[in-house]
């Protein structure tokens, strides 16, 4: 089964893709169990388009939502959804092109792993949850591409600032009550005009940061001095110009003494 859900994925990825529609799953998650319900929505940028909620499973090709759900508006509901429900669903248009392509896989366990279903951008955080049908935060042992990543007493596991790294096939087991389908996880390149969240962000460098203080001392240490200097260069400036009209007038009262006393001579 797994090999045909396969070829019928890679079959679909054959087909033109576009971003006019978003296929949104509710609620989030790309595993489910029998009999739980699911509604499928198209997203649409252009509500000209004419799009249609189809899917491939193992058991039809490219079937309309009249063939095994109801129908409402843009979305498509499954009451109960059952094993041969499991496959890839996307929107199409009238006009040929598609929207994103998502892999549902419904189990008949007892465990599922909550996972996203929507690709996720680099830098952000992703939870995975292993849930037990009946029970909840039960321990659970999570796994990547096979290979153990750890275990968790409350049966979720963060990755924090997913990279492409890891990308990977996931899946959760539970002690006493088995393990969950496998669900591919996809990472996306940020847009380079994105801002990161600031818990995301990267620490600042402490060189950066020794620079940055010792910038500030310096200028601490040294503003007091400047100051000081600029101070008594006004203050000298002032008594300067204060000075020169002193000098003025006793050159006015020697010349003027000169002056009548040359008067004085020449009358007598």
């Amino acid at each position: 089964m797994e090999k045909s859900f396969l070829l019928l994925f890679l079959i679909s990825l054959l087909s033109y893709t576009t971003n006019q529609a978003l296929l949104i799953v509710s609620p989030s998650s790309s595993q489910m169990f029998d009999g739980d319900y699911v509604t499928l929505s198209c997203e649409e940028d252009d509500s000209s388009a004419g799009w249609t909620l189809r899917r491939n499973t193992s058991r039809e090709i490219r079937a309309e939502c009249e063939e095994w759900g109801a129908a409402a508006d843009s979305s498509c509901n499954i009451s109960s959804v059952l094993p041969w429900d499991s496959g890839v669903y996307w929107c199409e248009s009238r006009e040929g092109p598609i929207s994103n392509m998502v892999n549902l896989t419904v189990t008949g366990g007892s465990v599922i792993l909550q996972s996203p279903v929507l690709p996720v951008m680099e830098g952000d955080d992703v939870i995975l949850l292993c849930e037990e049908k009946n029970s909840f935060s039960l321990p659970a042992a999570f796994y990547k591409d096979g290979s153990l990543i750890g275990n968790e007493m409350t049966g979720h596991m963060t990755i924090q600032h997913v990279s492409r790294s890891d990308e990977g096939l996931y899946k959760c087991d539970i002690s006493g009550h088995g393990e969950s389908p496998s669900s591919w996880i996809t990472v996306t390149d940020r847009p380079a005009n994105t801002i990161l969240h600031p818990s995301s962000a990267p620490p600042p460098d402490p060189t950066s940061l020794n620079l940055v203080f010792s910038v500030v001392s310096h200028l601490v240490v040294i503003c007091p001095y400047f100051i000081s200097t600029l101070l008594m260069v006004s203050l000298y400036r002032h008594r300067a110009k204060a000075s020169l009209p002193t000098q003025a007038e006793q050159r006015q009262t020697e010349d003027f003494d000169n002056i009548v006393e040359v008067t004085t001579e020449h009358h007598f």
